[in-house]
């Protein structure tokens, strides 16, 4: 009597291929899971670095803009040519500043604001208020105290931007404010001297 063992042993065979098969899908798994999951972090990364950005170029956006309000005001009320001189000089930097800051912004997908911020609004709208010497003075004053307040903001992303072309940006423009910032604080003075004598 003969017994064929043969047909039980064909299906190990079929089980130990299922098994490897199954062992090898779950080591990719396991390995595309490993590959993907640095890349998740990677990306979540220069999200919030870009917030810090875009947060700096919508802030230089309102600096600039109120900047060139405040420029365009003493072209119509300053009393002295010196005043209507450096409010020129103004309008003209920080025009040709916010034309490169728009470009820069639209290539990093930042949309800035059109305006300046609600506080720099306000202080415009004090300034508004003033005339002749008195406005000279107080113009010269708010340009001292918007240039500080700049210069800080260009400083800061001068150093820290995490984006090169933003960095790169600050560190290029920050001289001219610097330099803005020195003639504000002379001005300053010289309407201090005019305001008095009047």
């Amino acid at each position: 009597m003969n017994i064929h063992v043969t047909p039980r042993r064909r299906p190990l065979p079929t089980i130990a291929a299922i098994a490897v098969a199954l062992g090898g899908a779950l080591a990719a798994g396991t390995v595309s899971a490993q590959s993907t999951a640095p890349a998740t972090t990677a990306a979540s990364a220069p999200r919030a670095a870009a917030h810090a950005d875009s947060s700096f170029l919508k802030n230089a956006a309102e600096a600039g803009a109120a900047e060139i309000n405040a420029s365009k005001l003493a072209l119509q009320k300053g009393s002295s040519a010196e005043v209507k001189a450096f409010a020129q000089k103004m309008v003209d930097d920080h025009t040709k500043a916010d034309m490169e800051l728009q470009s820069l912004a639209a290539s990093k997908g930042v949309k800035l604001p059109t305006d300046a911020s609600m506080v720099q609004k306000g202080k415009a709208k004090l300034l508004e208020q003033r005339d002749g010497t008195g406005f000279d003075h107080a113009y010269a004053e708010n340009q001292v105290s918007a240039h500080k307040d700049t210069v800080k903001l260009f400083e800061k992303a001068a150093k820290d931007a995490k984006d090169a072309d933003v960095k790169a940006w600050a560190a290029k423009t920050l001289p001219t404010l610097q330099h803005h910032l020195q003639e504000a604080q002379a001005l300053e003075k010289t309407t201090k001297a005019a305001d008095k004598k009047k």
